[in-house]
């Protein structure tokens, strides 16, 4: 091999995880053996790293990971955030990207010019220093992962305030030079705008120079490069027409002065940056409102005694209280008290949750009522506030695919520029009307000017800081841009049934007597024989007796039969509860009681006969039910034109009838957990983009399957882990939201790319003349004329202006996103059926109270709620009689 060959590898170690023996090292080594681009590879199960010789030209450490985990194993890298100064245009976002990918040990790097940041996946053991030496290389500056969003804000507030300070600077100059040099002449005229306009130029416009050059030494250009070219061809020229005149009238040229030009672009181009920098700001709102939530003290009580320490010394295991009012400080397990916590600012639900002894408690969530103490079980960036933060950072920092498409343009959309430039000048000034040099300078200095790629570079970073932030206010964390651009393509949508569709723990739905037994008897004795099992089933039925108050009694004689259901003896009676296999076994008759059954059995409901002394008296019918708004969430999907399928492990009646409840057509059961990834691949072999919506282990592989794979907040971290989409909340209106954000998103990128492309398309051809051919020999309209002056050619000055304005509209377009509203059902639950809030109710209280707070509002709805919950569980049927006339 030659030298040349050799200095052309490149060596890496990776650490691997999930090896469990040599075997797995092995399948690890020979699949990278077998990688086209890698040239050697060992692995070693001891130290569970991976050396690795390979061809950058081949392939890169993205692909060898991404080999690594078809191989069905993983590698540990490290995935940080760190801020960069210095772009200012999407061919600056390039050059970033490409000097930390250049760096060993770095997988990929992905640079939000809207956010000013860079997300960089690097292999353990990769010095910052090294990041930092690549990015200051070529032209840029890059902070440290450190670095909180209090000190980025500050440095962003610091470069605002420079560029508003400059911008002033050049401001008052070049109106200075634009009065004197329109005033009358007196001697040394040309001297003072000379004196004007240097320090405008070399001063206020330094960072333009400092720009291009730094792109210079990197053999490209960018927007900088495209500012100083133009200005400095003005300012040259007038220099050399203030100090030489006489080569102007030897050329039989008038000398003419253009520092105002000069001056005037720099101050515009100022004035553009200072809005464009000021707006996008705003941009990452949502994450400084989520960074707010965290409380900066904590009430812990250590051997004893209340201390009030910050939150970041809190320690797992801590015990904390908090009054009402208070912020709760870090995630944890309520052990003492009652109280209704408001978290509607990490799930987006506004009614308050109850929370008693045993409940999770989320941080920065407000305790409304009572007094509690809880147990610190996540602490800093363990929290679910801090999770929260980081995936939406990281969501903000990712690219989508149509922004690729754009930044591949923009990389090429300033040498092209240049080069129509250069072509401008040389046909003006070689086939222009007289003056031809004076015409081909102003319209070389108009094409470079008005070129903007910055419109270009901003418009879908910004669409998708907003997008992902009003996500994550709403309660939805958008994993990636890539999840929050496909999902407005999601035509079918594929859902667990329990947990998903269903809250996931059996309660009692219907109770039924003989006449000489009454319901609440019935469900007395059934959960007094099974006070004492941990089936889920008997722990419902206990649990409907306390919600009704029932006094239970003691059972002795306690007996499990599985698969039957139990026996006990409570207040000298023989008890049988089960199915109804146990009391034909028992020889128990049934009074009739098989044909209500078999009705339920339609339902879906697991039937529990109840047999006394011998006989049948009754049967307690469960079912997993449905989850509020789940039926109106369905409806709205069916209305967008999205498909609803339920997926599920349960039996096809069961399934049929909780399908049938909440309108779903099409229904796959007892599919078992291995199969459901294969059922999302059926349905994308029919040409769908199918959505995912699941919460267990078990859904976590159709999750990774599906093109956009929604969890559920209220299931497992394996399952949150793998989805593209989290519902914090667990509501399925989320889904809704979702989308919607998604279409809304993807609209304003539309928009955004439009205008770029439509503002470029259409006046880099003005600004070369070409209205010339229209106005040329007829004149320019009056009304025109202080546009394109005389002849139809466009004053740079108004280039300038133009140019930060496209800037300036792509991120205010943006920024219209934070009107998104999400989707929200007036909705209670009311015995497992999910209902609409009494209209009339509804109605009283939004007139009654229609200058109050919404918070007031809120309040009021919850107690109407609750008292509308209380009449349907006394009587259903009395109730919803009088709510249909009352609506």
């Amino acid at each position: 091999m030659s030298e040349e060959n050799k200095r052309e590898k490149r060596k890496a170690i990776i650490p691997v995880t999930g090896m469990t023996c040599t075997t797995c090292a092995a399948t690890i080594e020979k699949g990278l053996s077998e990688t086209p681009g890698v040239e050697q590879a060992s692995v070693n199960f001891a130290s569970e790293k991976a050396s690795i010789e390979y061809d950058p030209s081949r392939i890169d450490l993205a692909k060898i990971k991404n080999t690594v985990s078809q191989l069905g194993y993983g590698t540990a890298t490290r995935k940080a955030i760190f801020p960069v100064g210095g772009m200012t245009c999407a061919s600056c976002v390039a050059r970033v990207e490409q000097a930390l990918s250049s760096v060993p040990g770095v997988i990929s790097a992905n640079v939000n010019l809207a956010s000013e940041k860079a997300t960089v996946e690097y292999i353990e053991g990769t010095e910052f220093a090294e990041l930092r030496r690549a990015v200051a290389g070529a032209g840029y500056e890059l902070g440290s992962e450190a670095e909180t969003l209090e000190d980025v804000t500050t440095a962003t507030r610091r470069e605002v305030l420079k560029i508003r300070n400059r911008f002033i600077f050049a401001a008052v100059f070049g109106l200075a030079i634009m009065v004197i040099g329109f005033g009358p002449s007196f001697p040394g005229k040309p001297y003072l705008l000379w004196a004007l306009a240097t320090p405008v130029q070399f001063w206020a416009g330094w960072r333009f120079y400092r720009g291009a050059w730094g792109a210079l030494r990197h053999r490209t250009a960018d927007m900088n490069t495209l500012i100083a070219v133009g200005t400095s061809a003005a300012y040259l020229y007038s220099m050399i027409a203030v100090l030489a005149p006489g080569l102007f009238a030897a050329g039989g040229l008038e000398p003419h002065l253009y520092f105002d030009t000069a001056a005037v672009i720099i101050a515009l181009i100022l004035l553009g940056r200072f809005l464009e920098t000021r707006a996008r700001g705003q941009t990452s709102e949502a994450i400084k409102k989520l960074i707010g939530l965290q409380p900066k003290t904590a009430l812990v009580i250590r051997d004893g005694k209340e201390m009030e320490i910050p939150v970041d010394d809190v320690q797992v295991g801590d015990l904390i209280l908090v009054r009402p009012g208070e912020r709760v400080p870090v995630d944890g397990l309520v052990r003492q008290g009652y109280s209704s916590i408001d978290e509607s600012m990490i799930t987006g639900e506004s009614m308050p949750v109850e929370k008693k002894t045993g409940d999770e408690v989320i941080g920065a969530t407000i305790n409304k009522t009572g007094s509690f103490q809880f147990e610190a079980t996540k602490v800093g960036k363990d929290t679910t506030l801090a999770q929260i933060i980081r995936m939406v950072e990281e969501a903000q920092g990712s690219k989508a695919p149509i922004q690729r498409l754009a930044d591949v343009i923009a990389s090429y959309f300033v040498p092209i520029v240049i080069v129509i430039a250069a072509i401008t000048f040389i046909i003006w000034y070689f086939a222009g009307p007289a003056p031809a040099f004076t015409f081909a300078l102003l319209n070389f200095i108009a094409v470079l000017i008005i070129a903007c790629p910055c419109a270009l570079g901003l418009a879908t970073p910004t669409a998708i800081m907003v997008g992902t932030g009003k996500g994550a206010e709403n309660g939805i964390l958008i994993r990636s841009a890539e999840a929050l651009e496909k999902s407005h393509q999601i035509r079918t949508v594929l859902m667990d049934k329990t947990g998903t569709l269903t809250r996931g723990e059996p309660r009692v739905t219907d109770i039924i007597a003989i006449p000489s037994f009454s319901q609440e008897e019935v469900l007395r004795l059934a959960a007094s024989a099974e006070r004492g099992s941990e089936h889920p089933l008997a722990e419902a039925i206990v649990k409907a007796a306390y919600e009704k108050k029932l006094k239970l009694s003691s059972a002795s004689d306690f007996n499990a039969i599985p698969g039957h259901g139990v026996e006990a003896s409570v207040e000298d009676k023989k008890l049988l509860l089960g199915n109804l296999k146990l009391m034909k076994n028992g020889g128990l008759s049934r009074n009739g009681l098989e044909e209500e059954a078999e009705r339920l059995w339609e339902k879906g409901r697991t039937v529990m006969f109840l047999g006394v002394d011998g006989r049948v008296v009754g049967i307690v019918a469960l079912a997993d039910t449905l989850k509020p708004n789940a039926r109106e969430a369905l409806q709205q999907l069916h209305k967008m034109g999205i498909e609803a399928v339920m997926l599920t492990g349960d039996n096809q009646r069961t399934a049929e009838a909780i399908a049938r409840e909440v309108g779903i057509a099409r229904v796959r059961a007892e599919v078992l957990p291995e199969h459901k990834a294969q059922e999302v691949k059926k349905l994308q072999s029919e040409g769908k983009v199918v959505a995912m919506v699941g919460d267990g282990i078990n859904d976590a592989p159709a999750l990774a399957q599906a093109d956009v794979g929604i969890a559920i907040g209220t299931g497992t971290d394996v399952a949150m882990e793998t989805a593209d989409i989290t519902l914090i909340g667990g509501d399925l209106g989320g889904i809704i939201t979702a989308i919607s954000l998604s279409k809304r998103t993807m609209r304003t990128i539309k928009q955004n790319l439009f205008w770029a492309f439509a503002y470029n398309t259409a006046l880099i051809p003005v600004a070369a003349g070409v209205l010339y051919f229209a106005f040329g020999q007829t004149g320019v309209p009056t009304g025109l004329r202080f546009i394109l002056g005389d002849y139809g050619f466009l004053n740079p000055i108004l280039a300038a202006a133009a140019m930060a304005t496209s800037s300036i509209t792509v991120v205010f377009n943006s920024l219209r996103l934070r009107r998104f509203k999400s989707v929200k059902f007036d909705s209670l639950t009311r015995g497992g059926a999910t209902m609409a809030i009494d209209p009339v109710c509804k109605m009283e209280i939004e007139e009654s109270q229609a200058a109050a707070t919404s918070e007031y509002r809120e309040k009021k709805y919850y107690f109407c709620a609750a008292a509308c919950q209380k009449a349907f569980d006394e009587n259903p049927e009395k109730y919803l009689a009088e709510e249909k006339n009352r609506a």
